[in-house]
């Protein structure tokens, strides 16, 4: 007999990816930030490249241009990020929006606009954001989907560094970029306003990271409040957006990307921070507690209503509410989900919520990704969630008419007007919208504004934050509509074709070069899977922890959008510290699908990663 233990099973040897070439760059619109000149891959040849692909709607496209901005500076002799901007709305598609957005959001490297997403085609992209690396000698070796992945990319580029500074085939130098002329003007892409009891405007002047205290001219500059230098300490602010007054007649500010809010004093302009830490909120984080220790997420505006200040978390897709006197935040409405779903508040979806009106007993919304008016109202035991005007995340247009089939194009401003309806800022419509509960009719109070963002009522005009225009400009309110053409849209991307009947679905996810799956307190992924219609997943919705799920088409639906949000964490693998640091990855998908018996029968979505079936 013998006792000795069976040798273990070699694990086998992992499979060896065929190198893949990158494709070239190519987009219609042209290149920015470039001088003029048109990029090619062999420009770059020799640099560690990262694409960027994003389009400036999506607010977690500008939560990754904030994480990477640390990694761009610091390895500029050797890494050159390209934004390669790929449209969702129509608006999206023109080039001078594209030009704008580069500048209101700060992008400073070069940006290649393509608005026939013929660039995301050939990377076979299907997520904004996604950060596809290609190393110095032309080959793809990396891509992520979503936020949360500087660290894993920074680490990546060291790799890459040392290893082709070792073969002789990395070029260190200056990149590409070229900064355009900058332009003079009082305000840059102003965000929101709010009247004053003076009788003067307040005005976040977002791009120059300041508050504008206007005249009642709507145009001579009273004082300029902050630093102007884009921070967190004293009186900076970054990219500040909404304003609502208290009370006591201070100001509370949603410091967006400082993912905070501050009360400005106006008798005495000194700012304080009275809830976040600066820190953006993460899955798993806290949603209630002391104002100050709780991460809050791309605050992008703010409202008094039944003795709180209300917040429009668009980072999040929730509402949240602060309770000054309390010194408190907490969730007030939402799931985190992206979508358009109504009913009870802990349950709804909302999409980038970004502007908020109160009136009386409800709360209206501007919910810009689903294109979408909504409120909250009250119910005996907590609050609800209706939508008056849109249907979801795809649809979008310019119509009047019944509130049912109207259309809107990522409205960013609502605004209470004295009838009881309700004045939208329809910024990629360029256009000023009013809805009538008492009719439920839709119509136009005014068109050619340039992206409008917000709006306030001054006796019995309205005035207009234009904010590609950079100035408020002010309207007597019509008594009637201004009749446009009805169009409608959907978004530009072609649906994946799939099989009939199983669909395999796999989120790829490769923990980071020296870490590990996070397993400490349970599992450390998840999955949430839904379809629109509904009834396109006969099974395999529903919420779980496995990367991957077997989904089973409903044979009597042969199109619709499935959405998937995953969720991993990973964890710096090394036994001997006790505290690693952790990371958490994150995406949602809208995978727009069509069933054709020649389909595929697996649909891999990349979070982190190569798909080494693909």
């Amino acid at each position: 007999m013998n006792d000795a233990a069976p040798a273990p099973t070699p694990a086998p040897a992992p499979r060896k990816r065929a190198r893949v070439r990158a494709p070239e760059l190519i987009g219609k619109g042209g290149w920015l930030n470039t001088g003029g000149k048109d990029l090619t891959l062999a420009d770059l040849r020799g640099r560690i490249t990262i694409l960027d692909f994003w389009t400036f709607c999506c607010i977690n496209c500008l939560h990754v241009l904030d994480e990477l901005r640390e990694l761009e500076e610091k390895h500029r002799d050797t890494v050159v990020m390209i934004g390669v901007h790929s449209p969702k709305f129509v608006h999206e598609a023109e080039h001078a929006a594209v030009v704008d957005a580069v500048e209101r959001y700060e992008v400073h490297h070069p940006v290649l606009d393509d608005p026939e997403l013929a660039t995301w085609k050939q990377y076979a992209v299907r997520a904004w954001p996604t950060l596809v690396v290609i190393d110095p000698e032309g080959y793809v070796v990396a891509q992520h989907a979503g936020e949360g992945h500087a660290h894993a990319i920074a680490k990546l580029v060291e790799e890459l560094e040392a290893e082709h500074e070792a073969k002789g085939t990395l070029r260190r130098g200056d990149g590409p970029y070229v900064a355009p002329e900058p332009v003079a003007s009082d305000l840059r892409f102003p965000g929101k306003a709010l009247l004053l009891p003076s009788g003067n405007f307040l005005v976040s002047d977002s791009t120059r990271h300041q508050l504008v205290e206007l005249a009642a001219d709507g145009e001579s500059v009273v004082r300029r409040i902050g630093s102007g230098v884009r921070g967190f300490a004293g009186d900076s602010f970054s990219e500040p957006q909404g304003l609502a007054l208290l009370p006591d007649n201070r100001v509370v500010v949603a410091d967006t990307v400082n993912h905070a809010l501050r009360v400005l004093d106006l008798e005495t302009g000194a700012v304080e921070t009275v809830a976040g830490t600066g820190r953006q909120w993460w899955q798993g984080s806290p949603t209630s507690g002391p104002a100050l220790e709780v991460d809050l997420s791309s605050p992008w505006d703010v409202a008094w209503w039944q003795g709180k200040v209300w917040i429009a978390m668009a980072g999040v897709h929730q509402l949240w509410t602060w309770d000054p006197a309390e010194g408190t935040v907490e969730v007030a409405a939402g799931t985190t989900n992206e979508g358009l779903h109504d009913g009870p508040a802990a349950e709804a979806w909302f999409a980038q919520p970004s502007g908020l009106a109160a009136a009386g007993d409800r709360l209206w919304i501007a919910d810009s990704e689903t294109s979408a008016l909504r409120y909250v109202h009250a119910t005996d035991t907590s609050y609800a969630i209706t939508s008056a005007v849109g249907t979801g995340l795809f649809d979008f247009g310019h119509r009047d008419g019944d509130a049912a089939q109207a259309l809107l194009q990522h409205p960013l401003g609502v605004t209470a007007l004295p009838d009881g309806s309700v004045a939208v800022c329809d910024t990629y419509n360029h256009a000023l919208r009013r809805y009538d509960p008492a009719t439920g009719q839709v119509s136009t109070l005014a068109t050619d504004l340039r992206e409008p963002s917000d709006a306030v009522l001054v006796g019995e005009d309205i005035v207009v934050v234009e904010s590609a225009r950079h100035r408020l400009t002010r309207l007597r309110l019509p008594e009637e509509a201004v009749r446009v053409d009805a169009v409608a849209h959907r978004t530009r991307r072609a649906a994946t074709e799939v099989a009939p009947g199983t669909l395999r679905l796999d989120v790829v996810f490769r923990a980071p070069s020296g870490q590990k799956l996070d397993t400490r307190y349970g599992p450390s992924t998840r999955l949430l899977v839904s379809s629109t219609p509904p009834e396109l997943l006969a099974s395999g919705e529903g919420a779980g922890t496995d990367l991957f799920r077997e989904l089973e088409l409903n044979p009597e639906i042969t199109e619709g959008v499935l959405h998937v949000s995953a969720m991993a964490a990973s964890c710096d693998d090394d036994p001997a510290n006790e505290y690693p640091a952790c990371h958490v990855h994150q995406q949602d998908w809208g995978v727009p699908v069509k069933v054709t018996a020649d389909g595929a029968a697996r649909l891999p979505l990349v979070l982190a990663g190569m798909d080494d079936e693909g």
